[in-house]
């Protein structure tokens, strides 16, 4: 296989949208064009401040990152607003450059008001972005008010650029994303398959495949949750049943996932004929069905049971294929584009918002960082504050926040070290170093949503080629650049853990409340007879649900956390993992049945939500529970020939599981 064709496979297996690599490429060649016009513009004769370029430099990159409106007039509209801002904090900064007793404190009253302005939702965070970086442009680069004329020209032209490279260029399309989401969601079956036949045709299997099949059904579900995020759904996320192409799509995608899963439950109970997964490969139906009929398939319930989950499987992937011939040759025509506007929604400055919360521990973080800043350094305290205030962005709990911390040091680290080896070899060659500069920037943003650390890492290696570029490059500016961000990232996770704190266990129990709510709102539909399609995206909602669990339970597994118990950890998510796949079992069973529970599914199903009940409120006590472990074995679950009755049965032991000396 030829190298392109090897790293567009491996860009398709980690990014199958591609959707990473075109935010790092508008981000990255955003830059690019802006420096470029700039650069044009000065050498026809006009000289252009250094703060136009830091301008358009920091508003290109906050441009492609934090502008997240759905449609390019939206994202016109904030970036234009932003730009504004972005002035108006240079100029504050520049007309209060002599009396830095008074400009120094307005820094963090800008960091305040741009952490409040999260409140109006993404347009108000991404302004804030825009106001803070660009008085941290002007208080670190110093402009003089009589600058600020042709400092205009730095966002003017970020906005332009950034506009066309995201409207035209790399243009977001959720049709043609939602089709490459679809195709990877094929991939992953197949990976599945293949597996399963490997394990078939050797007739057994270890618990280093387990977890193989287990890493590999984890895989599936991020790509699905992927798909599900390109639907275009109304504004309360909710699909009308009445809207028949998405409702089909979004069922056949609910299909596949959960057959795939029972196709791993199932096997590693009984594994299928080895030609039976071989007919699903080549996609032999008739084969697969005469196969899952034979003495073969049929011999006990056991391999009755892991056939008609195979077959099941061939199914939902004959409907996933055929919804991927759809989109190649229609493109989704049929299915509207969702209303752009987001609802409206009642304001709250009360402290009982996170965002108004973490408004105040960023506040307080930002002042710690300039207090020990300026006691290291009066002209680089700003790099403290900056990394106190962006370990903030996106993180829930107090060990959010300490992780990011600790990712961002790690990555200052040991960017630095690379990039200061690199730059010294490199020298100021331009030639060299700004293609470096260019492929470090895309890289960054590349991973900015797998790994903190990565981006952190690539960015200071950026800076170090441009220090190395202008002549600065010094072996203590670059230890001072530590120091800095080490005294943020302590500042940061001190007011993370001691001003108004919200604790991994508090943001635990809140997705523990909306799991819970939950499985207790699809039991209740699946009870009370309701539409089918209402059913299904309730089963999507606790799905959801259930991943939002396993982000917020991620802190208690941490070597640092005062809580070490991963093992404890693992287990407890393991039973949420459980009762959510046997929900879903038990929500399309239902479903598929077309009436109301009676007799004891009835009486099990109303059992299962008074546990419900008594279990909620007590959150997250159950990641401190020891249990046995040999009790998670559990017997053989015949989900096509008795599914209703024992999906409801295992919801109840899964629920009993969680409390094993009260169950």
């Amino acid at each position: 296989m030829k190298p392109a064709a090897k790293i567009r496979d491996w860009l398709l297996a980690n990014d199958p949208a591609l959707s990473r690599f075109r935010m790092a490429g508008r981000v990255t060649l955003t830059v690019i064009a802006t420096v470029s016009v700039l650069a044009a513009i000065h050498l026809a004769g006009l000289a252009l401040p250094t703060i136009a370029y830091g301008l358009a430099i920091i508003l290109s990159i906050e441009g492609g990152v934090a502008v997240r409106d759905r449609l390019p007039k939206e994202q016109l509209k904030t970036r234009l607003i932003g730009s504004v801002v972005s002035l108006a904090c240079v100029g504050l900064a520049a007309a209060l450059e002599d009396w830095r007793f008074i400009s120094d404190p307005m820094f963090i009253v800008v960091i305040a008001l741009a952490s409040v302005a999260r409140i109006y939702g993404p347009r108000g965070f991404a302004v804030g972005m825009f106001a803070f970086t660009s008085y941290f442009m002007g208080a670190y680069l110093r402009p003089s008010l009589s600058d600020l004329p042709l400092a205009a020209l730095g966002p003017a032209v970020a906005v332009v650029t950034g506009h066309v490279v995201r409207t035209y260029i790399l243009p977001d399309d959720w049709r043609r994303d939602l089709l490459q989401s679809l195709v990877a969601i094929q991939g992953r079956v197949t990976d599945i398959l293949m597996k399963l036949a490997v394990l078939s045709s050797g007739n057994t299997w270890e618990d280093a495949d387990r977890r193989e099949l287990r890493a590999l059904e984890e895989r599936l579900k991020d790509v699905v949750l992927m798909a599900e995020g390109f639907l275009p759904r109304p504004q309360d996320g909710a699909i009308e049943a009445e809207d028949e192409p998405l409702t089909a799509l979004a069922m056949k995608i609910f299909d596949v996932h959960l057959a795939a899963e029972s196709a791993i439950v199932l096997s590693l109970e009984a594994l299928p004929p080895f030609m039976l997964v071989h007919a699903l490969i080549e996609d032999d139906a008739d084969l697969a069905e005469k196969i899952a009929a034979g003495p073969a398939a049929t011999g006990d319930e056991k391999s009755a049971e892991t056939a008609r989950a195979l077959i099941w499987l061939q199914k939902a992937r004959a409907g996933l294929n055929e919804l991927v011939e759809e989109g190649r040759t229609t493109g989704f025509r049929a299915i509207k584009n969702a209303a752009a506007a987001p609802p409206p929604a009642r304001l709250d400055f009360s402290l009982k918002n996170p965002v108004m919360r973490a408004a105040v521990q960023i506040t307080v973080a930002a002042s710690l960082a300039m207090a020990f800043g300026l006691m290291l350094s009066r002209d680089r305290w700003f790099w403290a504050v900056m990394t106190a205030f962006l370990i903030f962005t996106n993180t829930k709990s107090r060990g959010d926040a300490a992780i990011r911390a600790l990712q961002r040091s790690i990555g200052t680290l040991l960017g630095i070290g690379i990039g200061l080896v690199v730059a010294t070899y490199i020298g100021p060659q331009p030639l060299v170093s700004v293609p470096l500069v260019a492929a470090c920037i895309f890289l960054g943003f590349y991973f900015l949503q797998v790994s903190y650390a990565l981006m952190t890492f690539f960015i200071s290696i950026v800076l170090c080629l441009i220090y190395g570029l202008i002549g600065t490059l010094t072996v203590d500016l670059l230890a001072l650049r530590i120091e800095e961000t080490l005294i943020g990232a302590i500042a940061g996770t001190v007011a993370a853990f001691l001003v108004l704190p919200a604790s991994t266990r508090s943001t635990l129990d809140q997705a523990l409340t909306r799991w819970y709510g939950g499985l207790q709102a699809l039991l209740t539909a699946v009870k009370e007879g309701r539409n089918g399609f209402e059913v299904i995206e309730l089963s999507r909602k606790l799905d959801a649900a259930y991943r939002d669990v396993t982000i917020a339970a991620r802190p208690l597994g941490t070597s640092w956390s005062v809580v070490t118990r991963p093992g404890q950890v693992r287990q407890t998510l393991a039973i949420f993992l459980g009762a959510t796949y046997w929900a879903r079992i038990f929500a399309r069973n239902a479903v598929q049945a077309g009436r109301k529970p009676e007799g004891e599914v009835l009486a099990a199903l109303e059992d299962a939500l008074k546990n419900i009940e008594l279990l909620a409120p007590r959150g997250s006590e159950c990641f401190g529970v020891k249990r046995n472990l040999s009790r998670a074995a559990g017997r053989h679950l015949p989900i096509f020939k008795h599914g209703t009755r024992v999906g409801v049965e295992m919801i109840g032991t899964m629920l009993g599981r969680l409390y094993p000396v009260a169950a």
